[in-house]
């Protein structure tokens, strides 16, 4: 019976401690468990963070560099500043005028690109000429069309450097005139001019955005304008000479939206 009892005693202090390092172990796994899953969910949202400040920062960044990599072309017009550079010419005074017209860009590139343009264009100046008997004060008044084909070379986003030639031809011409203006020349019309002008364009545009340049460009002719003999009497060697200030508006940037 002592035996029994003794037994009985052994195996109660037994199965209670089982019992209770079964209770004592199933108690930290569920803690284990709910730290694991405060730990997967916490990494999950930071996981989703990160991805989401990536994704922002990658449409970010191809917004910023999409605009400016890819080609511009529109419309454009502005002041012409124009002159005639001759020896024949004692005194020179700018004459006023503008131009307008459209340009694009040949291909996307982040650096270089070709712009073809077709623009009309007034030229010409103001002149006093005295020649032997003749004094006179003229204002000599030429349209053309001109076709500039400018390398362009983009200096990052902010702005572009255009340089390259030019050829022009004559729409119309006429002048106003006040003095000894001689007999010959007193009909002028565009048969007194070479139909056709060439030189060398260069200047700088600055980039408003996205949709917008704001530029400034000078034109040297390098062809003497005069044809006729009372055309060349009076202004000699005269060339073409234009400063231009233009706003060009840039009709492919809301093709890439």
């Amino acid at each position: 019976m002592k035996t029994q009892r003794e037994f009985r005693r052994r195996w109660m202090l037994v199965s209670a401690a089982v019992t209770g390092l079964l209770f004592s172990f199933n108690t930290q796994a569920q803690e284990l468990d709910q730290d694991s899953v405060t730990y997967r969910s916490e990494t999950t949202t930071t996981t989703t963070q990160s991805m989401d400040v990536d994704t922002d920062n990658d449409v970010d960044d191809v917004d910023r560099d999409r605009p400016y990599d890819g080609p511009r072309a529109g419309i454009k017009g502005g002041l012409n500043l124009s002159n005639l550079i001759s020896d024949n010419v004692t005194d020179n005074k700018i004459r006023e005028g503008f131009h307008v017209g459209v340009y694009g860009q040949l291909f996307s590139s982040p650096a270089f690109t070709i712009q073809p343009e077709v623009n009309f264009s007034t030229k010409g100046n103001e002149s006093h000429f005295n020649e032997g008997i003749i004094d006179q004060e003229v204002q000599w008044n030429l349209s053309y069309i001109d076709i500039p084909i400018l390398a362009v070379f983009k200096l990052g986003r902010a702005a572009e450097i255009h340089v390259g030639p030019y050829w022009s031809y004559l729409v119309g011409a006429n002048i106003d005139y006040d003095g000894d203006l001689s007999n010959q020349f007193r009909e002028v019309d565009r048969d007194n001019f070479e139909k056709w002008d060439y030189g060398l364009a260069g200047g700088i545009g600055f980039n408003l955005g996205r949709a917008a340049q704001l530029g400034a460009r000078y034109n040297y002719g390098m062809k003497d304008i005069a044809k006729s003999t009372g055309a060349r009497n009076i202004l000699g060697d005269a060339k073409n000479s234009v400063l231009q200030v233009y706003l060009a508006f840039n009709f492919a940037a809301n093709a890439d939206e």
